[in-house]
């Protein structure tokens, strides 16, 4: 079967229309211009900069940093030498885009003047200034951005694997655009003929976790469009009592299930699997429960990298100290301890933000209060917890569901895009306007 070709003649649209719509749309807001008001001068340092992870924040801090400081020892520590737009892994995981849509280089998003250095952390030092690398070079420094991510623990659930994706019905659009790829092939299969569909979310804190919603209902949408949806039975494993973390996103998506007629579990944990015997097991209130599937959609447990657990960096007590997170304030995401440090992206150990979204407000605070201290000034600059997930509902429909800390709602294109409303425009959004925004920031100019 070609690639989404379910597509062909539901939602092929006009691209001139597309275009006027999101000119309309950027008009409203300012996520798709640039930052206007950026100064035109630098400010002079030899402050010696280092940022370990070359994801997406820590490109974005770079970039930002490099437009910002003139003379400054800025050093990118990371091993990886492609860049994934995680974004997309959805889409391709959904038959939407190509497996290379997600796939760069991290090299050609690094700014002249900063140096890239391949290589992992093995050690953060905060006590004494400076990072070790694997290959025992210390790399001292006066600024420390924290832009690590997090990683993903399949090896916690008993019986899982990151190599059993693709396999017996077993799919994981996280782990990797090759998984991404595996993940659609089982997933078509099963939506050609029918079965039991198991999806769940971890009980950890993770990225983007409207995800898991969205690959459950695109699920749905191709068992109806192929004519199996009479033959399949659609499940959601909630992690506790809510669909989804802001409460009238939750009441939302329960009414969008139960009108589609998916299943809902709630308090339900994935504790092991079974792939010979297609048998997953969840821990509930009442004890450990096994569900029977024909597709099984993986979310891992998920937790900050063992060089930053074991390190001083996390929280020391509290909600985010099990799982590594950094100690950061949440308005400044400056270290609570150590001031010189600042910690940004999915690693922020605050109540929001694990979204490329939320990198595009996190960074510039960052950015703001680290120069403002290297020019003896101070920042007023805060991060409110902003947070997106253009939330997929059906093939050329979604939700641009967008909030912070709070939980309130706060969109950014107010009277053209409604938030809790299935738009086409919003599908537009996802697929084919959001990710020259997420390179234009990892160039420090979204």
């Amino acid at each position: 079967m070609t690639r989404a070709k379910d597509l062909i003649g539901d939602i092929a649209f006009d691209r001139r229309r597309a275009l006027l719509m999101l000119g309309t749309a950027c008009a409203a807001g300012s996520t798709c211009s640039a930052n206007a008001a950026r100064a035109t001068g630098k400010t002079p340092t030899k402050a010696r900069i280092v940022i370990a992870g070359a994801g997406a924040a820590g490109l974005t801090a770079a970039s930002r940093l490099a437009a910002a400081l003139d003379g400054a020892q800025i050093t990118l520590i990371d091993a990886r030498k492609e860049h994934f737009y995680q974004p997309g892994f959805t889409l391709v995981g959904s038959g939407i885009k190509p497996v290379n849509y997600v796939t760069s280089s991290t090299a050609d998003y690094v700014p002249m003047g900063v140096e890239q250095v391949q290589e992992r952390v093995a050690e953060f030092d905060p006590e004494g200034n400076r990072v070790v690398t694997e290959s025992g070079k210390a790399y001292p420094y006066d600024f420390l951005i924290v832009a690590t991510g997090m990683q993903l623990e399949y090896g916690l659930i008993e019986g899982m694997d990151d190599k059993l994706i693709g396999q017996n019905g077993i799919g994981s659009i996280y782990h990797s655009p090759a998984g991404a790829l595996a993940t659609w092939q089982a997933m078509s299969a099963f939506a050609d003929r029918g079965g039991r569909g198991v999806f769940m979310r971890p009980a950890t804190e993770m990225k983007c976790a409207g995800a898991p919603l969205k690959y459950t209902f695109v699920t749905e949408d191709y068992l109806t469009r192929r004519g199996q949806r009479g033959k399949a039975e659609v499940v959601y494993n909630a992690n506790n009592k809510a669909l989804f973390s802001v409460p009238i996103v939750s009441e939302k998506v329960r009414m969008l299930f139960q009108a589609r007629g998916i299943k809902m579990n709630y308090d339900r944990v994935l504790k092991a699997i079974d792939p010979g015997r297609k048998i997953a097991t969840f821990s509930t209130p009442d004890g450990m429960e096994e569900q029977n599937y024909d597709f099984i959609h993986v979310i891992p447990p998920m937790r900050a990298p063992e060089v930053i657990r074991n390190s001083p960096l996390p929280w020391q007590t509290g909600a985010w100290s099990v799982e590594g997170w950094l100690e950061v304030d949440q308005g400044t995401l400056r270290h609570v301890r150590y001031r010189n440090v600042f910690g940004v992206g999915d690693i922020a150990g605050v109540p929001k933000g694990k979204t490329a979204a939320s990198v595009k407000w996190q960074v510039p605070v960052a950015v703001d209060h680290m120069v403002a201290e290297i020019a003896g000034k101070s920042s007023e600059a805060v991060y409110t917890g902003y947070t997106s997930c253009p939330l997929i509902t059906r093939l050329g429909q979604a939700m641009l569901v967008e909030f912070d800390y709070q939980n309130n709602l706060v969109p950014s294109f107010p009277g053209v895009i409604a938030p809790l409303e299935e738009l086409w425009v919003s599908w537009v959004m996802k697929t084919m306007a959001l990710k020259p925004t997420y390179i234009s920031m990892l160039r420090g100019r979204a």
